[in-house]
């Protein structure tokens, strides 16, 4: 008799097999066998190609490697450890977000939250939840349509959300005197508002749309960074690259950004050999991944430049400017959450009217 347990394989023991021995003078033993139950991830449906899923989900030039449309939740969960077409795409931006959260900085300094370093935690919430969210609708899209469009709009709002939270930092911690002076930084905060709010809105009415228009949605992003930017920009022109460890980061991450921003327009590498850079290598995957590369040295150098002037801030802008800038965060996130919100009804509408 074998008992239930998985994995276990006992035989019964009885007066028979005591007095089973040839000579009846040696009982013979059960045989008992102690396997180990197995530990493996369940099996994974296989890839697809992309005729076999919806137009919606396929990429321009990636022919293989899709996740099949329509399945439980729990598959496109366990697919994060299964080779696809979105796997890389996945990893960069989880990876990032672990990577990312600092409680010491190069010195040794840890964060404490006070008025100066408010917009710093700011900061690093905003660039954490654009990461998780990238990462996760990489991970959870192909559900289905309806799935897709709401992470899709989730992704918009977190990178607005972000996009204000980096012009915020870099406002506050990366800007010269002369520049904080100016006519543009008396009212970078605002236009910086203004145009993380309506990138949000116009990504958004562009994916609802237009499906797969991604030129506007590059433009009211590259506006919003050009602006976001000119803090350091100003700043490397006026002083060059010396006169704070962090200046060499801010270049970096000028250049990821605008490589990022490449791939994210142009289909390169996989246009000039279709069905090759499927799993690995084709530009969405390089995309993510220097945005993630991006955002990390963007906080580096953010970090580094509020330890250099950590002591100066409240007394160069005043303890009720940077209050007063803390407090415009939350009043982005609503506005985003309320235009992604709207947007998202709409959509819902549409499909209900597409399945009668």
């Amino acid at each position: 008799m074998t008992s239930g347990w998985h994995g276990v394989k006992l035989t019964h023991f009885s007066f028979l097999n005591y007095f089973s021995s040839s000579d009846g003078s040696c009982p013979i033993m059960p045989w008992v066998s102690f396997a180990a139950p197995s530990l493996a991830l369940p099996s994974l449906p296989a890839t697809v190609r992309d005729v076999d899923v919806p137009p919606l989900f396929r990429e321009p030039f990636i022919l293989s490697g899709y996740r099949p449309v329509g399945l439980s939740r729990r598959f496109y969960v366990l697919s994060l450890f299964q080779m696809h077409n979105q796997t890389l795409s996945t990893w960069s931006p989880l990876l990032a977000g672990v990577l990312g959260v600092r409680l010491q900085g190069p010195e040794g300094q840890g964060v404490s939250v006070d008025v100066s370093s408010t917009p710093l935690v700011l900061y690093l919430l905003s660039a954490l939840t654009y990461l998780s969210c990238s990462g996760a609708a990489q991970l959870l899209q192909s559900e289905s349509e309806d799935t897709h469009y709401l992470l899709s709009f989730l992704v918009y709002v977190s990178m607005a959300i972000y996009q204000y939270g980096a012009a915020l930092a870099l406002c506050l911690y990366s800007s010269d005197a002369a520049w904080a002076q100016s006519m543009l930084g008396q009212v970078f905060l605002p236009l910086a508002f203004i145009l993380a709010w309506s990138c949000c809105a116009t990504c958004c009415f562009t994916k609802l749309h237009f499906r797969r228009l991604y030129l506007p949605q590059a433009i009211s992003v590259g506006v919003a960074y050009l602006l976001d930017i000119n803090p350091v920009v100003h700043r490397l022109s006026n002083c060059g690259l010396t006169g704070s460890p962090a200046v060499p980061l801010h270049v970096l991450q000028v250049v990821l950004f605008l490589l990022a921003s490449f791939f994210s327009l142009f289909p390169v590498p996989e246009c000039f050999c279709p069905g090759r850079f499927d799993v690995i290598g084709h530009s969405c995957q390089l995309s993510l991944l220097l945005r993630s590369l991006w955002t990390l040295v963007q906080q580096e150098a953010l970090f580094s430049d509020f330890l250099w002037r950590r002591q100066a801030l409240v007394r160069r802008f005043g303890e009720e400017r940077l209050l007063v800038a803390c407090t415009s965060f939350p009043c982005l996130v609503m506005c985003c959450v309320m235009t992604a919100f709207s947007m998202r009804r709409r959509n819902h509408t549409w499909m209900m009217k597409e399945q009668r």
